[in-house]
């Protein structure tokens, strides 16, 4: 049977387009650096705490640039303590599939999708964050066949709570070459979060754009807790001491590499309640301080955060510059603030 789509154009290669957008080297030099320090953070060599924060989507390059901008100048104050990974999420998951998918299918959020503009305007994105800021950023891999167009150029992947549980996300994450953290699907089963982490540590082979392809396994992959949803619709938290006690006690009964969890203070954990952020936070690091296996295993933690505080509808009368136009986020002076309270507390 005759699949029913419309063949639009076929894409260049990831390699192809490469070519075509070079990079300079010391691009590639930043990202080997920042690779190797992350790689020591989750394995324990080093022991900063992982701030990864950023805008809910990255929908504009050049508010986008001025946020990571701000970050840097906050960095350089911090850098013995902690260290910041910028989100730059250039694919936005829809839960019907409708609306506003991220910059990787509209470049412009009021215009029309064009995958092929929307691929070089991410890659030109993340080329100006590193060249401007000397940070390589995280994304989510939401569509394993796009990952590709970005591997060389970030530092940092998640899959997300939709994702986590689909073969081809773990296969990919299992050659992923950086960290990967797995996002608890929504249901809110640690189990599957952890099947997927061995998942994508183990070894694979599987057909990857038109290649049969083997994978060494990423013994980066590592656990994301981001909250979820009950059975009436209901957003739960798993953020806090019993959790993360918990899902200690897992990955020691199962043995995996390099036990470690990024919390994620938005989303179910926040009832995308953005300025909850600030205090889910503080309680993970009092925990952490309360429990030297919870210290070692909570790696950091993920905030959803931007110029402006909130969040406005696409196409609105006067557009709010660095406002998101997906969920709400913490705005900067807030996010300052908790980056200085967790140096602090850290």
């Amino acid at each position: 049977m005759e699949l029913e789509m419309e063949f639009i154009r076929k894409m260049p290669s990831p390699q192809e387009l490469k070519v075509d957008h070079p990079v300079e080297p010391a691009i590639y030099e930043t990202k080997r650096r920042r690779d190797a320090e992350i790689r020591d953070i989750l394995t324990g060599k080093d022991s900063r705490f992982l701030l990864i924060i950023g805008p809910c989507s990255a929908d504009n390059e050049d508010a986008v640039v001025d946020y990571c901008q701000r970050l840097a100048e906050v960095q350089e104050q911090v850098k013995d303590t902690l260290y910041i990974i910028p989100r730059v999420y250039t694919n936005k998951p829809r839960t019907i599939g409708v609306g506003y998918k991220g910059m990787a299918h509209q470049p412009d959020p009021e215009g029309k999708e064009d995958m092929l503009a929307g691929i070089i305007a991410c890659r030109n994105m993340h080329i100006r964050v590193i060249r401007e800021t000397g940070f390589t950023c995280a994304e989510e891999i939401l569509y394993p066949e796009n990952h590709r167009y970005l591997s060389d150029l970030i530092s940092y992947a998640a899959i997300g709570a939709r994702s986590v549980e689909d073969q081809l996300h773990r296969m990919i994450a299992s050659g992923g070459g950086i960290p990967v953290g797995m996002k608890n699907p929504t249901s809110g089963d640690i189990s599957v979060m952890l099947n997927s982490i061995a998942a994508a540590q183990h070894e694979q082979q599987f057909l990857f754009r038109g290649w049969e392809v083997r994978t060494k396994g990423n013994p980066l992959a590592h656990a994301i807790l981001r909250g979820y949803v009950d059975k009436f619709g209901k957003s739960l938290p798993n953020y806090h001491y019993e959790d993360l006690n918990l899902v200690d006690r897992l990955y020691k009964e199962r043995n995996l590499k390099n036990p470690a969890v990024v919390v994620d203070a938005n989303h179910s954990n926040s009832n995308k309640q953005y300025a909850e952020q600030v205090r889910i936070v503080n309680e993970v690091l009092h925990s952490r301080n309360l429990n030297p296996h919870i210290k070692t295993l909570v790696k950091g933690v993920m905030i959803e955060s931007y110029i402006e505080g909130g969040n406005q509808k696409i196409g609105c009368v006067p557009h709010i510059y660095g406002k998101s136009i997906t969920d709400p986020c913490l705005g900067w002076d807030d996010s300052e603030k908790l980056i200085y309270s967790i140096y602090d507390l850290c």
